[in-house]
Formats: structure tokens, sequence, C-alpha cells
């Protein structure tokens, strides 16, 4: 009896459980959420099985793609959702004063650790429960079995569950505050894209003439490669053999079921050490450790007086951020990281170190790493621009002085846009490195600079890199961080705290980043010219047309190379010039709604 009524106060009846779902239950904006999160799984089914034939055998091979699209889109949303989920885990409860209280209640420690994972965890794990008749449906049309569908299932939970015991971890170990969040949130994205390039550049074939690659090492390491392995046996498969041992056998032969038990084990050693700690770290006062001390801001009476430029918003913004040593190491280490990898792409590939595939691969993978990175850092600097101001109370020392919300606003735009410059110099001199080495013919490289791509019935020679990208990439990649920064502007000037505005902007920068992307590459594949057009407007989409222009060109690419280059570089220009467009528009109508929607949430923290 005393075990059921522990085993209960533990999940079902746990009152922190209970009071993170009912709260979060009235919130329109989860509402919302799932709906989006339902719309799109339904949209995607829709167009996966559109077809013009209506046979068994086609609509059962229909049906497996469009399950395979769905499992893919599913995992890339709940790895996308979960960190927002469970951002209030690292913020809110990473508050001294929410732990003081916390931890003069009843609860017990497994209480607290399993109420703080569970209570958030249930909304994402509601997504999926809710998408599982739409991917159980699949199974109608033929092609889908059964395995498939609980597999894909049991990664995704298996993600949601270990990203949330990594955010419950950060959060009870108080090292992280509401600054980790975005940390955070890159960490999981640069690792999924670390991950994803090194096995891609570790792929081979299983045999000689065949086109299925071997899985590797990193398999189970990554959902999206679990999930390929599932889904996709035919082109990723296991290496035949059993030689490297049990460990090495059990761990390639079942890439997904590694991928499961690996998170899941993760996720419990996790929750199991927060357990021992969380009630140590009740004293209000935590000695600062001698490396915190070391990156400390020097004090007011030990800095020079600096020259404040015209309009000191903008001074503010690009000069007075990340200003400790750390910020500094990890600015202009990627930075550095940056040139250094571009720099050393073209060199290895004209040693014979690295193949002209792997070469396109890697320019591919780093770019687009490069470009979600900068966007990220755009989007947490814009969305906390105003609301942390407002929560420390600065704001209303700036709203007495003389300055307009006119040049507030394009101050904190053009703080910020400076401010990642730097920054934006990084995947910009990877393009013109490797442009550089395709114009010069690869300096005699064994290899050669150009690839023969099968496109339709014919077969062009395609170089590794179109060189033009080098100059229409910071022209996308400048319009659409700007536009990430005034969405980050917005939100933070209609929200009360950082964490709403963060979650605010990241969610809709991510809808429209993946509306334009779809739009792209749908219309790149069938619309000639036109879809070469809007495969400029993003720069994820343009990195991909400018490295595999065959991918991507489409019917475009089949009357030959040139008139995609030209609608390619028309589109950078539009997309350059409409994103200027944008930021002016979003800008004046912040101008206008400025003073009411500060003055209405004035006194809120």
């Amino acid at each position: 009896m005393s075990l059921a009524r522990w085993a209960s106060d533990l999940v079902p009846t746990n009152p922190i459980v209970l009071r993170i779902v009912a709260n979060g239950s009235r919130r329109a904006r989860h509402l919302w959420i799932r709906s989006a999160f339902l719309a799109v799984l339904m949209v995607a089914l829709l167009f996966g099985m559109i077809g013009s034939s209506s046979s068994l055998r086609d609509l059962a091979q229909r049906g497996a793609t469009a399950f395979t699209a769905l499992s893919f889109v599913e995992v890339t949303i709940i790895c996308l959702l979960t960190p927002l989920f469970m951002a209030g885990a690292i913020a809110q409860e990473s508050n001294p004063r929410t732990w003081e209280i916390l931890l003069t209640t009843p609860l017990n420690r497994a209480q607290i650790v399993a109420g703080n994972l569970l209570g958030r965890l249930f909304f994402v794990l509601a997504l999926l429960v809710a998408a599982l008749p739409l991917m159980l449906g699949t199974q109608l049309f033929g092609g889908v079995p059964p395995s498939a569908v609980w597999g894909s299932f049991a990664i995704s939970a298996c993600t949601a569950t270990f990203v949330g015991a990594v955010a419950v971890a950060l959060s009870i170990t108080r090292t992280a505050g509401k600054r980790s969040v975005f940390v955070f949130y890159s960490a999981v994205v640069l690792y999924l894209f670390a991950t994803w390039a090194a096995d891609g550049a570790l792929r081979a074939p299983i045999g000689a003439g065949s086109m299925a690659e071997a899985t590797t090492a990193l398999t189970p390491l990554n959902p999206f490669l679990a999930l390929e392995s599932l889904l996709m046996p035919s082109t990723y498969a296991v290496p035949p053999g059993d030689t490297g041992g049990f460990l090495a056998t059990q761990w390639m032969a079942h890439p997904a079921r590694t991928y499961c038990v690996l998170t899941m084990g993760g996720a419990v050693a996790l929750l199991a050490a927060s357990t021992v700690t969380v009630r140590s770290l009740g004293a209000r006062t935590v000695r600062t450790p001698w490396w915190r001390r070391l990156t400390r801001k020097a004090s007011a009476v030990d800095r020079e007086a600096k020259r404040v430029w015209h309009n000191p918003i903008a001074w503010r913004e690009s000069q007075l951020r990340g200003t400790s040593v750390m910020a500094l190491a990890g600015r202009w280490g990627f930075v550095l990281a940056g040139v250094l990898g571009g720099l050393a792409l073209p060199v290895l590939h004209r040693a014979g170190m690295l193949g002209t595939t792997g070469l396109r691969v890697a320019l591919l993978t780093v770019v687009t790493a490069e470009s979600v990175v900068i966007v990220l850092t755009a989007l947490n600097m814009s969305a906390t621009a105003v609301s942390r101001e407002r929560e420390d109370g600065s704001l209303d020392i700036i709203l007495t002085t003389p300055i307009q919300p006119g040049p507030y606003l394009s101050g904190k735009l053009r703080g910020i846009i400076q401010f990642l410059t730097p920054m934006m110099l990084a995947p910009t001199l990877t393009l013109g490195f490797a442009a550089i080495y395709v114009l010069a013919g690869g300096f005699g490289a064994p290899a050669g600079v150009m690839v023969s791509a099968s496109v339709g019935t014919s077969t062009l020679q395609v170089p590794v890199v179109l060189p033009e990208g080098a100059l229409e990439y910071p022209l996308v990649m400048l319009a659409f961080t700007a536009f990430a920064v005034m969405v980050g502007l917005q939100w933070s000037i209609k929200s009360k705290g950082t964490i709403a505005s963060a979650v605010g902007a990241v969610f809709a920068t991510g809808v429209a980043g993946l509306v334009l992307g779809l739009c792209g590459m749908a219309a790149g594949g069938s619309i000639p010219l036109v879809g070469a057009f809007m495969s400029a407007f993003t720069p994820v989409n343009l990195v991909s047309a400018v490295v595999t222009p065959e991918a991507t060109g489409g019917s475009t690419i089949e009357a030959g190379l040139g008139p995609f280059r030209v609608a390619l570089a028309i589109g950078a220009a539009a997309a350059a010039a409409a994103g200027a467009g944008v930021v002016w528009a979003m800008r004046s109508a912040m101008q206008r709604t400025f003073m009411f929607t500060v003055r209405k949430l004035a006194g809120t923290n």
C-alpha cells in the first residue's frame, strides 16, 4: 500500500505535475501549438498522397513515402519544441526564490525532479499521442509495417525525454539562468548538425556496385540517423558480418533500438544525479567558483570612458553585449573556427584527403550549421533586447531620455547587426575560399572541381560550388538575419519576460523559415526558373542551391546550368530587397504602437 502511494505521489498525483499541467492546459498558446503541429502533419500527408495513379501498388508506395516524410517532420518538430517547452524548467525553476519555497514543502527529492520533468514533458508527449492515429492511418494504404510506426514513435518519445532530462538537470544545478536557454537550444542544434555531418563523412557503400550505404558508429547517436536506418533500410543499411565483438554488433546492427536505450539510460542517469543533489542547493548564498571570478567584468571605476556614437542605443547593443571573457572567447572562437575550417576544406581536397563529394557535403553542412547558429544568436539578442530592460528596470530610465521610439528601434537593429557582422563573415569566407578554389581550377587538384550530375535524361558537369554564391549568400543572410532581429524585437516589446519573448520569436521565425524553405524546395523541383528564383529566399535553401544545384534546380537545370544561375542571382537580389522592405514595414508598425505597448506593460516583470 505504501509503495502504491509512493508511486502515485511520484507521477499521477504529484503536486508539481498537477500545477504545471493544469495551468498550461488553460493557455491558448499551447492549444495553438498543438493545433499547428497536427495541421503541419496533415498537410504533409495530403501532399505526400497526391498522385496521378490510383493502383494499389502506387498507393502503397506513396503511403510509405508519406509516412517517412511524416516521421522526419515529427522528429524535427519535437527537436524544436522540446527545448522551448522545457525553457521554463531552466529559467523559472533555477530562480533561487522558487527553490527556497519548493524545498520547504513536504515533497521529497524524487517528487521534485520527476514533477519538473513530467509536468512539462506531458505537453510534448501529448503531441506525439495526438499524431499517433494519423501515423497509424498510413497503414491503410499499405507499405508501412507496424514496427515502423511504433519505432518512429519510440525515437521521438525518447528524444523528448532525454532533452527534457538535460533541461531539468541544468535547472536543478542552478548554474543555468535565463541566458542559458538559447545556449541549450543552440547546443541541441549544433549536436544534430555535427553528428549528421560526421556520419556523412564516414559513410561507405556496403559492397562493390551497391547503392546502399552502411550505418556508422554515429548512427545510434542522432535521432534522424536512427530514424533513417529504421525507415530507409534499402539505402542506409546495417553492414553485413558479425566481426567486432558483441558490443559492436549490437551497436551497429540495431541503431534505432540502441538510440532508444542510450537516450533513456542517459535520462535516468541525469534524473538520478539530480535527485541526489537537489536538496543540497537550497542555500541562498552560493560561492562563486574561481573560474567565474576570473571572467567577471571590471568595475566601473576600472574602465576608461568610451566615446558613444550618435545613436547610443546602437552603441550599447554592439559594444556592451558579450564583454565577458567567456562571451568574447565564444564569439571570436566561432569566427576563427569558421574561417580556419573554411580554409582547410579546399586544402584537404587539394591534398587528396577529401573527395569531391565529401567536399560538397562538408561545405553544405558547415555553412548551414553556421547560418542556423547566427540566426539563433540574432533571435537570442533581439528577443531579450527590450524584455530584459523591462525586467531590470532600465527601460523606465531610457524612456525618460529624449530618445524616441524610431531611433530606439533603429539603434537596436543596427547594434545587433553590427555585433553579428564578424560572425556572418565566417560562412561568407567559407564560400569565398571555395569559390576561389573553383575559379582557379582546384590549383591542379587530382580529383578536379567538376562533378558529373544526372539531371533528368542528361548528364551535366557541375562545379563543386557555384562561385557567385559567395556574393549572393551575404545579401540573403543579412536580409534574413535582419528579419529575425525585427521578429525578436516585436516579441520582446509585447512580452512581459525574456522567456516568453524568446519562445515566441523562435517559433515565429521557424515557421516563416520553414514555409519559405518548403515552398522553395517544392518549386525548385517542378517550376522552371521560378523554382530557382524562390530557392534564394532563405540562407539554407540558397546554400543548398549553390553547392548542389542538380538536386535543387529540377526542371530548370535540365536545359543547362546558365538559366538556373541567372534565376538564382535575380532571386538573391530580390530576397535582399524584399527583406529590406519587410524590415522597414515592421519597424514602422512597431514605432507606431511602441509607446502604447510599453505603457500597457509598465510595472510588469
